[in-house]
């Protein structure tokens, strides 16, 4: 692949498809690209006009994808360019491609937000901290360009992606699809098959082979003399259009050779060709330049300085770079740089073992043991043919060095390594285990099994079987569901009871939340069983809350819901006057949270659950930030606050798009669009979530659509529809969590109007039960209103003003809001007319206002059937805003600045500044005071 403008200069000189990529002028083209060039035209033009463009570029290997991103390069006149590549032998090493990108904008870090700059400030080893959330660090490199793009247009280029090592690949693909009104362009360069998963969605153009006579063209050009036609017609058709198969075979090639094309009956892959094409060009160097190419190819950050001290140590003059250089197959500038990827991977190959061991340790002895020690335990590994104590220790603390950076992908690697070199089976057996432990931190569920398996054939100690087995639990938490890793986590809790009581009731909650979030157990399990032996366990370390928190969930599982909720409530209330550290409060909140649902503390369940999405968003944790959105999500619904838990669910969606992973964003939806009276919104959710749970088979969740189907339909009048939904929900009275209690509440009223009162009572002082062990408003308000539906007369108006009473002490508006409608009702029948539309008018004008749109026309019709004359509210013509634009003007409303609107909804500040003239557009103001005013007064910012 040859640009045009150069052919003849090539032939001139006498250097065949040598092209000096820089030497060309805007806007000229490769041959046979002009769609490939285009399309970079186009993007160039796009920043350059102020908004960014991503663009993925796939291809075989020596399609023209490097060639490509040199024209993106000499196309983006008036840009600041930077580039970045992967590089095979460094894969494992994290942030390696990342700090390539960055390390030309460090000097922008202090403008960063103080999470944002801390967290680049630690993985680049620039400052010490706790290892950030890589999608943390992923904001951090988004609002790092958006700054530096500030300053002019930016355009970044990547190639051989697929090399990257795989936090950098997920930051960049996270880059990517955050990038919005900033003038910043990025290309990738990826060789297929390759990160088909990271990079799903993003533009992506495919890099096809040449078309004949472009390849006929461009073998000319590198071919002295002229061959055959026949002979020029086979190499074609064998090349397969590949330019650099091209450009790069007949190198070295003699006339006869040619003159028989490359039709062997042992041809080999086209690829593989072209190594061997790279492997003899290597081949025919002299000895010192091979030896000088084979450091270069081990050491492919492309340090000079590193080089040249590394070459010393073994004897190499500077001169044996000569003869490569003049072949064109490396060039040594202020970097070192090889012609081609497949060139790099050539010189290492051809080495022999011994040679490549003394060439990894001259460079570890070249490397500074201060500023770069990972990369010099690396070079030693490489360097030791069998067990090594010395250098298994060196790689053990590199990968403690990366673990803080949250490298977790290069600390699997070094504690990988660490263990085949540790001669000590038992210190090896440790060292797979926490190799095994990385690779589930960094996703790699597969090869963290390999390692277990391996493990547990080792001398391991009781403590270290132990935590193997809570580790396997783990694993089949993440990667296969909440039951299967039920029963693993019991087991683990049990082994580690008396070994590590902190540890073990920690396993023990961590079960009970896999039990939560199954609902129903496979294979006989049973709840009852872990509950047990949490009771039977000693104490955990303090804070006294935790112990008290699980005792009393425990309690309630083995002695009844009575005797468990008195202590759960205790606990909630010091959770909630207490302080919290960020990791205690990531690992315990969520319980805390959850349980507060359940023991229908409504106040507590809101502050902790809003504590702990602040304390997910503060410090990135986004493996918990979701679960905690939606247990905010649920809370705000029962205020009767759809607005803000619309904004909860479109920062889950956010959040969803960020990690490729939107199940809980749709479980959150499921909570939210029931309650809107929206049947088409609500069957698509539910159908969403129940497509995800075909794979994880919870039963839970199938209880949550179930309920999501009775509010629906109760809300619509469809009474039996409601019954039968609200049955199925409550088939398993015994899960644990708030979905199958909500279920009673649906259950009553279905059961009361499709004309079942015995189930309905039966179910209804069942409910009463519960109520009366918590206590609480929320609980016994909720009880007076169900056993006022299967009352008559004096008593059942008593228990409807109860319920109002209490209810109307609570946050808990949707359930005070339609208690009033089915008092209303009741009245109604009771032929208390003037009573009814009092209780109606009320109810109205409440579900309005949140947005419960069948509820509200249920209370509509009720009151036209009282005489009353009831106008249907209809939403006010305006201007409608994006989900995006109103949830950022929300934010913009509540008094956060544009760093901190973009901290939480993944986007650059420029994004949400670009967003923010759009919204004062539409809204006809001028300032962020106004969105205030507009929210204080109770106005929709969306139709």
């Amino acid at each position: 692949m040859l640009l045009r403008s150069t052919v003849k200069g090539q032939r001139a000189n006498g250097r065949r498809g040598a092209a000096p990529m820089a030497s060309r002028s805007p806007g000229s083209q490769l041959r046979g690209r002009q769609i490939e060039c285009e399309t970079l035209d186009q993007l160039v033009a796009t920043v350059q006009g102020g908004h960014s463009s991503v663009l993925v570029l796939r291809g075989e290997a020596g399609i023209g994808k490097t060639a490509l991103l040199e024209y993106a390069r000499g196309a983006a006149s008036g840009c600041r360019t930077v580039r970045a590549a992967g590089v095979e032998s460094e894969m494992e090493l994290a942030f390696g491609g990342l700090h390539q990108l960055c390390a030309p904008f460090l000097d922008h870090l202090g403008r960063l937000p103080g999470p944002q700059r801390d967290a680049l400030g630690t993985v680049f080893g620039l400052s010490a901290g706790p290892p950030p959330d890589r999608f943390l660090v992923g904001l951090a490199v988004l609002s790092l360009l958006a700054d530096v793009a500030g300053k002019g247009p930016l355009v970044c280029l990547v190639d051989d992606a697929q090399w990257l090592d795989e936090v950098s690949a997920q930051t960049f693909a996270f880059v990517a699809r955050r990038l919005f009104a900033e003038p910043i362009g990025l290309v990738l360069a990826v060789r297929e098959p390759g990160l088909e998963h990271e990079l799903t969605g993003l533009p992506q153009l495919e890099v096809g082979r040449l078309s004949d006579s472009d390849a006929r063209a461009l073998l000319d050009s590198v071919t002295p003399g002229r061959l055959d036609e026949r002979v020029r017609d086979r190499i074609v058709a064998e090349t397969q259009g590949n330019p650099l198969a091209l450009l790069e075979l007949p190198r070295g090639m003699t006339p006869a050779e040619l003159a028989g094309g490359f039709g062997r009956p042992d041809a080999r892959p086209l690829t593989r060709q072209i190594e061997q094409s790279f492997l003899r060009r290597v081949q025919s160097l002299p000895a010192e330049t091979q030896r000088l190419l084979l450091i270069a190819a081990a050491e492919p950050v492309g340090d000079v300085t590193l080089l040249t001290h590394a070459a010393e140590l073994l004897g190499i003059e500077a001169a044996a770079a000569a003869p490569a250089e003049a072949a064109g197959l490396i060039a040594i500038g202020t970097r070192v740089r090889f012609r081609h990827p497949l060139l790099r991977s050539a010189a290492y190959r051809v080495a022999a073992p011994q040679d490549r061991q003394d060439v990894h340790r001259a460079l570890a002895d070249a490397t500074d043991p201060e500023s770069d020690p990972d990369r010099r335990a690396w070079h030693l590994a490489n360097a030791t043919a069998g067990p090594d104590e010395t250098v298994a220790a060196e790689l053990e603390r590199s990968a403690d060095r990366a673990q803080a950076r949250g490298g977790v992908a290069a600390a699997a690697a070094f504690h990988e390594r660490a263990a085949e070199l540790t001669p000590d089976p038992a210190r090896r057996g440790a060292r797979a285990l926490a190799a095994a432990r990385a690779k589930y931190r960094a996703g790699g569920y597969d090869a963290a099994l390999e390692l277990l398996d391996a493990v547990e054939l080792s001398p391991l100690n009781e403590r270290e079987l132990a935590q193997a087995g809570l580790l396997r639990g783990q694993i089949a938490f993440a990667s296969r569901s909440a039951g299967a890793a039920f029963p693993l986590l019991l087991k683990a809790g049990k082994r580690l009871t008396p070994l590590d009581a902190g540890l073990a009731r920690e396993t023990y909650r961590d079960a009970l939340n896999a039990a939560m979030n199954a609902g129903r157990l496979p294979g006989g399990a049973r709840v009852v069983d872990i509950a047990e032996a949490t009771l039977a366990a000693p104490p955990g370390p303090p804070p006294e809350r935790n112990n008290l928190l699980l005792n009393g969930v425990a309690v309630a599982l083995t002695e009844g819901y009575a005797a468990g909720a008195p202590m759960v409530l205790q606990a909630l209330g010091a959770f909630r006057a207490e302080g919290v550290s960020r990791e205690e409060g990531l690992g315990w909140l969520p319980f805390a949270s959850r349980m507060a649902h359940n023991v229908w503390d409504f106040d507590n369940w809101f502050v902790l659950s809003a504590r702990l999405v602040d304390l997910a968003r503060e410090t990135g944790a986004l493996s918990v930030l979701p679960s905690a959105l939606h247990m905010l999500v649920s809370n705000r619904v029962l205020a009767g606050e759809f607005a803000l838990a619309d904004a909860l669910v479109t920062e889950a969606v956010t959040i969803g798009e960020v990690t490729g992973s939107r199940f809980l964003a749709q479980y959150a939806a499921l909570i939210l669009e029931p309650w809107r009276g929206r049947e088409a919104a609500t069957r698509q959710v539910s159908e969403a979530v129940m497509r995800d749970t075909a794979i994880q088979g919870e039963g839970k969740v199938l209880t949550a659509t179930q309920w999501a189907s009775a509010v629906l339909c109760n809300g619509l009048g469809r009474y039996e529809e409601a019954y039968v939904a609200a049955e199925r929900a409550f088939e398993h009275p015994q899960e644990l969590g708030g979905t199958a209690i909500r279920s009673t509440v649906e259950l009553v009223e279905a059961a009361v109007r499709s004309g079942r009162p015995a189930r309905a009572a039966e179910v209804a002082w069942r409910l009463d039960e519960m109520a009366r062990a918590s206590g609480t408003d929320w609980a016994l308000g909720t009880s007076a209103c169900v056993r006022a539906q299967v009352s008559d007369g004096s008593d059942a108006d008593a228990l409807y003003r109860e319920a109002i009473e209490r209810l109307g002490r609570t946050e808990v508006r949707t359930t005070l809001a339609r208690t009033r409608l089915l008092y209303g009702e009741w009245l109604r029948r009771e032929n208390r007319r003037l009573d009814a539309r009092e209780q109606l008018g009320i109810a109205y004008e409440m579900l309005s206002d949140m947005g419960a749109e069948a509820f509200a026309e249920r209370a509509r019709r009720e009151l036209q059937a009282t005489g009353e004359t009831v106008r249907k509210r209809t939403v006010e013509a305006r201007a409608t805003l994006t989900a995006q634009e109103a949830q950022i003007a929300r934010l913009a409303g509540d008094g956060l600045t544009n760093p901190e609107i973009g901290a939480q909804l993944f986007i650059s500040p420029h994004t949400v500044e670009w967003h923010l003239r759009k919204v004062f557009a539409k809204l006809g103001i001028a300032s962020r005071k106004q969105i205030r005013t507009m929210l204080l007064e109770g106005a929709a910012l969306t139709a």
